[in-house]
């Protein structure tokens, strides 16, 4: 495949960098809409005076709201660009965690998941509107609030663009290696509550049934479902139960993260897990929950995009590796149904989600161009 260049100039990294911190200081906790909020007021101006056709979405259910651009060809299916705004580093973070540099590395709450990435989008898109490039398609994007929670209140906003959509570009952040990502594996949450039978564990142990013994049974039982050769994987955490050490406990409870590679798995994986019953007679195992996100397959189609994006990179003079992961993403609502989905389009870096938490900045701009290529000449 040949070479292909963007038309459009992102600027150096280094002014990249400088929009992206203004990103990083204003916090925005899942939880904090009006955090999030202020951000959305901060990405949008900025969009409608360029020209972009702007639409804002009140947030609901507790949530900040949502961002939709959209530029170039008026009829046709387009580009569908997605992102969040929101991270899980809870308000103040920044006191103790400020922005900061460290030679190629940048530091910051939510810097790498995923704020890099969400910014470049924006900054290829109102590049594109301010240097009046053409684009062969109609190019959507879509900046929400709620994704670090599992997208409650924006998965069906992000479902509908996408049914208007050629392509799906998730500039969630690339590997440390730069590699993108062609599959994720699907994701179930579950929530387990034990009720047993209180007594006290001195003068009347036998008269008990402990929740947290059964829990204990019954998180066993779930960690015989893991299979590492087909990737699957069950974590129950955080785990509570009992009131005392001398109380037999009335009440345990524990949380459930399964991660899943097809559909099938995913849907023998929840039956098995909403069908738990109790060892100990005396007691109730109550489990709710199921498939948070689909799994992202490797498609023909995904492939093919991918393909059009390290052509890309190559005539930018840097690689792209692709790669599969089992952290779960928007990305994985668009591709199972059936659009060609491109994910890890963002910044290269490390550290979601931890205090090391970093991006490679120098990357801002080359990773920027690439995105640009992707907006401007996909058809």
């Amino acid at each position: 495949m040949r070479h292909i260049l963007p038309a459009t100039d992102p600027g150096p990294s280094e002014a990249l960098l400088e929009g992206l911190r203004a990103w990083v200081e204003r916090e925005t906790p899942t939880d904090d809409p009006a955090r999030v909020n202020a951000l959305i007021d901060h990405a949008e101006a900025p969009l409608r005076e360029a020209g972009a056709v702007v639409t804002r979405i009140p947030g609901r259910d507790g949530f900040g709201d949502c961002l939709r651009a959209r530029l170039g060809p008026a009829e046709g299916r387009g580009i569908l660009v997605a992102g969040h705004l929101d991270t899980v580093w809870p308000a103040g973070t920044l006191l103790r965690m400020p922005f900061r540099l460290d030679g190629d590395r940048a530091y910051g709450p939510g810097i790498y998941d995923m704020k890099a990435g969400s910014f470049l989008a924006w900054h290829a898109m109102l590049s594109i509107l301010r240097q009046r490039t053409a684009t062969r398609l109609p190019v959507t994007l879509l900046l929400t609030s709620d994704e670090e929670v599992g997208s409650p209140t924006s998965r069906a906003l992000i479902e509908a663009e996408a049914r208007e959509a050629a392509f799906v570009l998730i500039p969630e952040p690339a590997s440390d290696e730069g590699a993108v990502v062609t599959a994720r594996k699907g994701v179930g949450r579950f929530d387990l509550l034990v009720h047993g039978v209180a007594s006290h564990a001195g003068g009347n142990f036998a008269d008990g049934a402990s929740a947290v013994v059964e829990l204990a049974r019954q998180i066993l039982a779930l960690h015989a479902m893991v299979d590492p050769g087909r990737g699957i994987t069950v974590n129950v955490a955080p785990v509570s139960g009992g009131t005392r050490p001398n109380v037999i406990a009335a009440e345990a409870r524990a949380e459930i993260d399964l991660r899943v590679p097809t559909v099938e798995d995913g849907e023998r994986l929840t039956a098995a897990i909403l069908s738990l019953r109790p060892h100990d007679p005396r007691c109730t195992v109550t489990v709710t929950g199921g498939m948070n996100r689909p799994p992202f397959p490797e498609t023909d189609a995904t492939l093919a995009l991918y393909g059009r994006a390290k052509a890309i990179a190559e005539g930018l003079g840097f690689a792209l590796p692709k790669q599969a992961r089992g952290g779960g993403s928007d990305g994985n609502f668009t591709a199972v149904m059936g659009i060609p989905t491109l994910d890890g389009l963002g910044c290269p870096g490390a550290g979601a989600h931890a205090d090391h938490e970093h991006i490679l900045w120098r990357d801002l701009a080359p990773r920027c161009r690439l995105l640009l290529g992707l907006m401007e000449t996909l058809h």
